[in-house]
């Protein structure tokens, strides 16, 4: 609770309960800031926002309005200043690590979290809000600007030291991360995603290269060194550190062997090898644990107490998670959605396969078309059988969108367009030994049906079909 004085100098001496740019959200006593989307103009709202109790307003237009409000050249600019300001600065009080790239965000910053620690590390991104105590949900992997700044108010008031933070290209191109300075910022690779919003290829690039841009000058950037994009990278930022299997990378990935449930690594930093048995899995993720370290020694920490904590590491729920329901076969949950995302689960599961993958995957409607052949030209080569399925179609027709994944693509696949019957069929089809991989919505809680949010999780699919079996 701010006073509006306080905010804004020569205004009436009223109660400020919190900042609001969705109108459908205002409460009594809340800011509503009229911020211009690509498709939207909040001005359009005031109305509604008023009616719920908005008891002042941030606007660019002239109006005649029914409360106190202050005008600005651009409000969505002043939504970063008054969230600053409202929440008393939380940014410069948090040691903020930032993770961008294609893939390996979400896998990579929560195991940031679980090496700092629960106690000294808080966490936003795909998979939620996680603090001491605070444990929610996100509509957006980097939530809008106000709603970053209550999260890490909320951080500073549970007295963490450092928040492990995914930073998308999206939250860059809207500009919901301008105000924030980095402590660290470590991209994961780059392959092309999201072009529906981005336009271009170059335009997705130069938001990834963004994050690199706001590391405070004492700050590091830690790159892939085997990452196509590096050199682009590289010259951004003064202090540079950097992982792969280049002999010349400041921690080497020298080798590593996989298994079905963990994976032996050996990292060569500063001349010294270093033994590690990860419990993550796969070529991908030997590659987020490097990053990881990294960023942990960009903060100061030694490698041996570092390697130490290698134990603390969790799984992240819906990363190659392997579910445990006393099945013959093995269940993968994976949120793999791009090209090589799907390529890379699909190699690992095949240098532990037995028998078969069977590979239940849809792709994204509303978004960018020109990948979907692609991604069904890989599940079809690195998959024994595949179920085509819906996921998140938003306004599109999902048989459509499954017909383009296919394609001329050849291959052993079936259709069906319901993912809960999809993911029971793979479950009813699978022998002992096989591996089911569910791809594209890891742990998810909906499905984007044209502008809704309809209630659905795979796992809870999952979990339900082997309940009702149990009976």
């Amino acid at each position: 609770m701010r006073k509006l004085n306080e905010l804004y100098d020569g205004y009436p001496d009223i109660d400020i309960k919190g900042i609001k740019i969705n109108s459908k959200e205002v409460e009594p006593g809340d800011i509503f800031v009229c911020t211009m989307g690509v498709t939207v103009d909040r001005h359009d709202y005031i109305d509604e926002a008023i009616a719920n109790g908005a008891s002042f307003l941030v606007v660019k237009k002239d109006g005649n309005y029914k409360v106190p409000f202050i005008k600005v050249n651009d409000p969505n600019a002043e939504l970063s200043r008054l969230s600053k300001k409202f929440y008393e600065n939380p940014d410069e009080k948090l040691k903020l690590i930032g993770i961008t790239g294609t893939d390996g965000k979400t896998t990579t910053a929560m195991i940031i979290r679980d090496l700092l620690g629960y106690d000294t590390c808080g966490y936003i991104g795909t998979n939620g809000i996680k603090g001491k105590k605070v444990d929610d949900v996100v509509t957006n992997t980097t939530p809008d600007c106000h709603v970053l700044y209550k999260i890490l108010d909320s951080f500073v008031k549970e007295d963490l030291k450092y928040v492990s933070m995914e930073t998308s290209s999206e939250a860059f191109f809207r500009n919901r991360l301008s105000s924030f300075q980095f402590e660290v910022g470590i991209l994961t690779n780059i392959t092309g995603d999201h072009l529906n919003i981005h336009k271009t290829f170059e335009n997705y690039l130069d938001s990834k290269k963004q994050l690199f841009r706001q590391i405070k000058s004492d700050g590091y950037a830690i790159l892939n060194m085997d990452d196509k994009y590096y050199e682009e990278f590289a010259s951004i930022h003064h202090k540079v550190l950097t992982y792969g299997k280049n002999e010349n990378a400041n921690l080497y990935i020298k080798s590593f062997i996989e298994h079905s449930d963990n994976t032996e690594i050996v990292f060569r930093y500063q001349n010294c090898d270093y033994n590690v048995t990860s419990p993550l899995v796969g070529e991908f993720n030997v590659y987020n644990l490097a990053s990881a370290i990294l960023g942990l020694i960009a903060l100061g920490l030694a490698i041996t107490d570092i390697i130490d904590r290698i134990k603390n590491i969790k799984v992240p729920s819906g990363r190659c998670e392997i579910l445990d329901f006393k099945t013959p076969y093995k269940i993968v949950l994976d949120y793999a959605h791009t090209v090589n995302g799907l390529s890379s689960i699909l190699e690992y599961l095949n240098k532990i396969k037995k028998t078969r993958i069977i590979t239940v995957v849809g792709s994204a409607g509303g978004r960018e078309k020109e990948k979907r052949s692609k991604m069904g030209k890989v599940v079809l080569e690195k998959s024994d059988l595949v179920i085509f399925t819906t996921d998140d179609p938003r306004y599109e027709n999902p048989k459509d969108i499954i017909n383009e994944m296919i394609g001329d693509n050849q291959g052993n696949y079936i259709i069906i367009i319901d993912r809960k019957i999809a993911i029971e069929h793979a479950l009813k089809l699978a022998n002992p030994d096989d591996i089911i991989l569910v791809a594209g919505k890891g742990r998810d809680n909906y499905m984007a049906i044209e502008d809704k949010h309809i209630p659905y999780c795979d796992y809870d699919v999952i979990k339900n079909y082997f309940d009702k079996k149990n009976k």
